[in-house]
């Protein structure tokens, strides 16, 4: 019966959603959609947004920011994919950054973002993201909006489930979405799943002053999917909730093999995890993983492969983790700001079930288990549940919460915004969203101390928001005021694809540290040109390094004689500019890779082959001054074996150095 009963209510699901897509997804109510309230969302000219909104880029695999309440975009960030605006895993120096232990990656899928805290509160230093695809975490300074370093996690498949931050950002913390067999033997028949198949859970350290991330042990866990997480705050400080499906471990067809009345919360103890660790109970893994580093001195990517970690066993750790019923397929995994309690959100279910942190340790200390899963004790439903949100809508994803007691709750299915309070479980409000609503997010939402005002939807799908551009539609999102005891729509405001999570934080946090140029006696590039009188061309073999300025409103050198077919030239660009918001570019015609963009005070290196012989021009691609068009230059590419001299020029022409000794190029 339950079986049926949960193919009938799947297949209800499925045409809920199939007749609002056929509809047009008009949300129950959806009049008061229609318009928003645009006079509270703008902004002056030379006015300041209040938040800063840091977006996931999904399959776009970067992060975006945008401005709250405006909805304006201020930049794209590049983090997992390669970027021809800026060059990024283009230029020598950040190649690296997408460096795997399957080689360079020049792709991924970030799915979420986490904003470093201090006892609970955002505190403005860094944020991270996760690739889904191939699993990794990157850290991005929010001094310098650039990723500073990338972090690749084994006995992973599919990073979904991160990055999720601890109360003091002890631990940026990683789930496997998808189990696999670890160990000697990787190649079994995939319908042994449940004899081979394992996940992971990884708990990465972040160091609290230079936010240096180190992958500190993992824990093996029974082979289903990780979902979503939180950490434990205030009360629950030291623990980790992973939601968690497939609890059947069905290896095919999911949607209807892996659909029981209730699967888990994975509730992990990771102070007891981290007693364990010291007292030696983990085994060292020998594992395959790239850690790359940005420095921001040197303007320059290393990647190291790192070759172990440290995994705990939960049958040799006792009381370390203990799983708890969850209604259907959860996604959602969320700790209130008091840290007493956490919801859940399954995808199937006509309930949210919230628990309470207080009755879980209840029914750990009375060992008020209904058995066990792979050896990990399930914690009774009814023992740790603090209620059910009755009748909340349909197709409940992602909780987050304001500072007045009040939890607010996306609907996939229903396509609106919940919002209902914490203690007294009433729903207090609904307001329809365009369409079929994801994640959410209420500034501070995941704190201790949220900031409020707003609640911002993202939406998966669009439709006739905005205007059409062919079978692809903008990604969407809407702003919503919660600074009332209604709900009311405010702007929409399309995105970057594809919006998954995001966080918001007050600008004050963050301006004032921004970096707003690299001081250029502090720039300890090997390849910098600090003056134009360093300006100069090496021969290495069949290497030509240029060591390259630019200033407003030349190159030096500007022109360029003596390549040959079969030399590879390395432009080493410096911008001498000190003054904020004087980026140059370069280009060179041919270059099948990408240009460059330098900051103020920066280097970077662009590798360029010639493929023929002739006069090729270079320019600055960086729009920068009155003569932005006469920054240019040419090089001159000879035949192999020509007599032609290497040379050089801005002004007047100077003889190349030759076979001279050059620094080693970047790795």
């Amino acid at each position: 019966m339950k079986l049926i009963f949960n193919k009938s209510l799947l297949t209800l699901m499925l045409v809920v959603a199939g007749l609002c897509s056929f509809q047009g997804c008009k949300p129950k109510g959806s009049g008061a959609a229609v318009s928003g309230d645009a006079s509270k969302t703008y902004i002056a000219p030379g006015k300041y947004d209040e938040f800063y909104n840091f977006v996931s880029g999904g399959f776009s695999g970067q992060m975006s920011v945008y401005g709250i309440p405006s909805g304006r975009l201020f930049r794209v960030i590049p983090v997992f994919s390669v970027d021809p605006e800026k060059g990024y895993g283009y230029s020598e120096e950040t190649k690296a950054m997408l460096n795997t232990s399957h080689g360079f990656v020049p792709w991924d899928d970030l799915h979420h973002i986490a904003l470093t805290l201090t006892n609970g509160e955002h505190d403005g230093r860094w944020a991270f993201g996760n690739a889904n695809n191939t699993p990794r975490i990157a850290r991005i300074d929010l001094k310098t909006f650039k990723t500073a370093e990338i972090i690749e996690i084994p006995n992973s498949a599919g990073n979904h489930s991160s990055p999720f931050i601890t109360e003091n950002s002890e631990y940026v913390v990683a789930g496997t979405r998808f189990s696999i067999p670890m160990g000697e033997n990787q190649d079994v028949p995939i319908n042994t799943y449940k004899e081979n198949f394992k996940g992971t859970v990884s708990f990465i350290s972040v160091d609290k002053t230079t936010g240096g991330m180190k992958i500190a042990f993992q824990i093996q866990t029974p082979g289903v999917n990780y979902d979503l997480a939180r950490a434990g705050k205030g009360k629950s400080h030291g623990w980790m909730f992973f939601s968690c499906y497939n609890s059947e471990r069905a290896n095919t067809l999911l949607e209807v093999n892996a659909s029981k009345d209730k699967d888990f919360i994975m509730c992990v103890n990771w102070k007891k995890a981290e007693e364990y660790v010291k007292a030696g109970k983990a085994v060292k893994k020998s594992v395959k993983y790239a850690h790359n580093v940005y420095d921001d001195s040197k303007h320059m990517a290393t990647s190291t492969i790192e070759n172990e970690v440290l995994m705990l066993d939960p049958k040799d750790c006792p009381d370390m983790i203990y799983y708890m019923p969850c209604p259907k397929s959860p996604h959602g995994c969320d700790t209130d700001p008091t840290g007493e309690y956490i919801v859940g959100s399954g995808k199937l279910a006509a309930v949210i079930p919230v628990f309470s942190f207080t009755k879980i340790q209840q029914a750990i200390a009375a060992k008020n288990f209904d058995g066990d899963y792979e050896g990990i004790p399930v914690l009774k439903y009814d023992a740790v549940l603090h209620g059910e949100v009755q009748k909340p809508g349909l197709g409940p994803l992602h909780t987050e919460f304001d500072a007045n007691g009040n939890a607010y709750t996306s609907f996939f299915v229903s396509s609106e915004i919940v919002k209902w309070n914490v203690k007294d479980l009433k729903v207090l409000d609904r307001v329809p969203t365009y369409y079929s609503i994801g994640h959410l997010s209420v500034p501070g939402g995941p704190t201790k101390k949220p900031h409020g005002k707003y609640v911002i939807a993202y939406n998966k799908i669009t439709k006739d928001r905005y205007l059409p551009t062919g079978p692809e539609l903008a990604q969407s999102a809407q702003l919503y005021s919660i600074d009332g005891d209604k709900m009311k729509l405010l702007l929409d405001f399309p995105t970057i694809g594809e919006p998954h999570y995001a966080e918001s934080i007050p600008a004050s946090l963050i301006m004032k540290n921004s970096t707003k140029i690299y001081k250029i006696e502090e720039n300890k590039n090997p390849y910098a040109a600090l003056g134009d009188k360093f300006a100069r061309v090496e021969r290495k073999g069949n290497e030509i390094h240029v060591y390259m300025t630019s200033i407003r409103s030349h190159f030096t050198p500007d022109n360029i004689e003596g390549v040959k077919l079969g030399d590879i030239v390395y432009f080493h660009v410096t911008n001498l500019e000190q003054d904020w918001d004087v980026p140059h570019g370069f280009a060179v015609k041919g270059a099948n890779n990408a240009e460059l963009l330098i900051m103020p005070g920066e280097t970077q290196t662009l590798a360029w082959k010639p493929e023929r012989v002739g006069v090729y021009p270079m320019y600055c691609t960086d729009f920068c001054s009155a003569l932005h068009q006469e920054m240019q230059g040419y090089i001159r590419v000879s035949p192999a074996g020509s007599s032609v001299p290497l040379s050089f020029s801005t002004g007047k022409t100077e003889p190349a150095a030759t076979e001279k000794k050059a620094t080693e190029q970047p790795k």
